[in-house]
């Protein structure tokens, strides 16, 4: 495997991790995944890093699952990585459900040898 394909692996691994966390509704770890300056981009505007956590912490925001559909598209760029996948996801905000399908798209940095997310953009997929 070259150095290309072992990158690309590891942070189609670090994906799949970070989505566990997120399922695991663990604020911690999921801040593990995650730099300071990290924020998404949705639907109702742009979070920090603080206020998603939060929103975990609180439990307000819950995830039952998160699955993603088909594989990453997934392209490194020196020390910085852009990651592309549909994900589906069911969610409770405030006891509500929901169910979501989006294309997600994370940025990472690697720093000390280390990739962290510090920009994610999700946008729903149009049904049909």
């Amino acid at each position: 495997m070259s150095a290309d394909e072992q990158t690309v692996a590891e942070l189609r691994g670090l994906a799949e991790d970070w989505a566990a966390a997120i399922v695991a509704n663990d604020a911690e770890l999921i801040s593990v995944f995650m730099a300071e300056e990290w924020v998404i981009v949705s639907e109702t505007g742009v979070s920090t890093k603080g206020e998603f956590l939060d929103e975990i912490l609180s439990g307000r925001l819950t995830h039952s699952a998160m699955d993603r559909v088909g594989e990453p598209h997934i392209r490194v760029y020196g020390d910085t990585a852009i990651v592309t996948a549909r994900v589906t996801n069911t969610a409770h905000y405030n006891g509500r459900r929901f169910d979501a399908d989006e294309w997600t798209t994370d940025v990472f940095r690697r720093r000390d040898d280390c990739w962290f997310c510090v920009h994610s953009h999700i946008t729903p997929v149009r049904p049909g």
